[in-house]
């Protein structure tokens, strides 16, 4: 092979483009995703101030949904967003309490709001988590393809057979009905404690209708979020349309549940026995919103709250693929379920972390052992290297056949220091979006001052340790480099890595620490066998 003497430095940029890897990844949440989310929440709470003194009013559409079987073309070209004014209480026509929330039903038959009443749902005033925010398209509206109908529908108020429905204990039924001109269009709902519902939404005539499961929750305490709409097919294909990523019309058959969903929380409507279809339209930013295509009659269940493991599990199993864990899921979805099972016996998510993490080294280690044997080898090749390059500076090929000699006879691997850390870097990122995106980390204590590890160290203590465990591991640690500017890339690390740490959640900067502190002891542990090797050869 030609330029073999090339090998020593392919490793250090492939260590160095490892590590950009992960700087850049850090990077762009801090730098590019949470500035947008800080931007997007100046604008709600400006919009929410001026809301809040509005005057009750129907919405009404600016154009009709759709004059026959839609397509994509007639869809993009009659459709335009829905913009919903503030709800006021007294266009609220029905209450319901179950054991996790308060939905409220509003005239036009949709759900206004829904409050999420359990202790360890709080925004960052302690305030009870509301999911929707009062301009946005709000789950179960419904709409007409028939243009004159829809507009009348939209001047129509619903009835309801109960203003206040107590599903706290038990399932609970009740109806809603609207008369547009002679047409009835019934909703018939049965509530369960657990906050999800059952649904069957009939017209008396056979129109084409559409009723959307609304546009996503928007939880503004809760940022690094993902928003979007994930579907999931009959064939268990999932595909996720992200927010201000959507163009045009895209429309499915054959899907068993639609998600709108931010990072902790998500409305769902799904039907496991009778698939639904289903159509994506961008409303005026891009955003994805969906509608489930009815004629004459449709029926699905729903559930509209945060996306907790165990409770979408228990709904259906299935159902657990409404939480999305990105690139990674395939090992961040099994890593979840091991997380949980730990969490069982140890009763602290703080120290389920400790002990994952443990868990994982152990498992790595071999990885790891012999990554670290390499930048070892190396390091005490290090003069060889820089005679052989010396002596045969002028002939490649010579300098290449003998640095291969060297390596040979010594057993080292130029690659082998870079390799097991690429290698491991699709474990980071399945621990990193398991920790960003379980909500059942939201609340949750570990020690001290660590009251939640969904949110960041108030006191900036354990970024901190962070980065000085950092620096220790940096120390310690062979160094073959030559090139003074990667020197000094590699000494800055530590302080970019505390930088960006200090803003993200406890949960994951634990992680972080933990797996820093026990690669300290591994390379200190081999750093003292090969102490122990050179003196024996001396």
């Amino acid at each position: 092979m030609n330029n073999m003497n090339q090998d020593n430095g392919m490793q250090k940029r492939m260590l160095i483009m490892t590590l950009v890897v992960f700087v850049f990844f850090i990077a762009y949440e801090f730098l590019v995703l949470k500035p947008q989310q800080e931007e997007k929440q100046k604008q709600q709470e400006i919009a929410k101030q001026q809301n809040q003194n509005a005057a009750p009013d129907v919405a009404s559409t600016t154009d009709a949904m759709v004059q026959s079987a839609p397509t994509d073309a007639s869809m993009s070209k009659s459709i335009n967003a829905l913009t919903s004014k503030a709800v006021g209480k007294a266009d609220i026509i029905t209450t319901i309490k179950t054991a996790k929330s308060i939905i409220e039903i509003d005239k036009l038959g949709r759900v206004a709001q829904v409050t999420l009443t359990d202790s360890i749902y709080k925004d960052g005033e302690g305030h009870e988590i509301k999911l929707f925010e009062a301009d946005q398209l709000r789950p179960l509206e419904v709409r007409f393809a028939n243009t004159d109908i829809n507009n009348k529908a939209f001047q129509t108020s619903y009835t309801s057979t109960v203003s206040n429905v107590d599903a706290t204990k038990n399932a609970q039924k009740f109806v809603l009905t609207q008369n547009v001109d002679g047409l009835v269009l019934t909703k018939e709902f049965t509530v369960y404690p657990d906050g999800h519902y059952d649904l069957n939404v009939k017209s008396s005539q056979k129109e084409q209708f559409f009723i959307t499961n609304g546009f996503r929750p928007n939880v503004l305490a809760d940022m690094y979020a993902d928003h979007g709409v994930y579907v999931k097919q009959n064939d268990g294909t999932m595909e996720l349309t992200s927010d201000e990523d959507l163009d045009k019309v895209k429309s499915y058959t054959g899907i068993k549940f639609v998600s709108n969903f931010d990072r902790y929380y998500a409305t769902v409507i799904y039907n496991f026995e009778k698939s639904l279809q289903i159509s994506l339209m961008p409303d005026s930013s891009k955003n994805p919103q969906a509608f489930a295509h009815a004629l004459g009659e449709i029926s699905f269940s729903g559930y509209m709250g945060p996306k907790n493991f165990n409770d979408l599990k228990a709904l259906n199993p299935e159902l657990t693929d409404v939480i999305e864990y990105g690139w990674f899921t395939f090992i961040a979805k099994p890593m979840f379920t091991f997380l949980q099972f730990l969490h069982g016996y140890i009763g602290n998510w703080g120290w389920t972390i400790v002990i994952l993490t443990i868990i994982i080294k152990l498992v790595l280690y071999p990885l790891s052992y012999k990554g670290m044997v390499s930048m070892q080898k190396l390091k005490d090749l290090a003069p060889k290297m820089k005679e052989i390059q010396a002596k045969y500076k002028d002939d490649k090929q010579k300098q290449s056949m003998h640095m291969m000699e060297l390596y040979k006879k010594h057993g080292a691997n130029p690659m082998g220091g870079c390799l097991p850390l690429i290698l491991q870097i699709p474990v980071f990122f399945a621990i990193y979006r398991v920790l960003l995106n379980s909500i059942e980390l939201k609340g949750a204590e570990w020690i001290l001052w660590i009251h939640d590890l969904a949110e960041m160290d108030p006191y900036y203590v354990l970024p901190i340790l962070m980065g000085a465990s950092m620096f220790v591991q940096q120390k310690i640690t062979p160094n073959t480099m030559q090139d003074e500017m990667q020197k000094k890339i590699f000494q800055m690390l530590p302080i970019i890595f505390t930088f960006f740490f200090l803003w993200f959640p406890a949960g994951l900067t634990l992680y972080w620490f933990t797996n820093n502190l026990f690669t300290i002891a591994q390379q200190y542990s081999i750093n003292k066998i090969f102490e122990r090797q050179r003196a024996a050869k001396k």
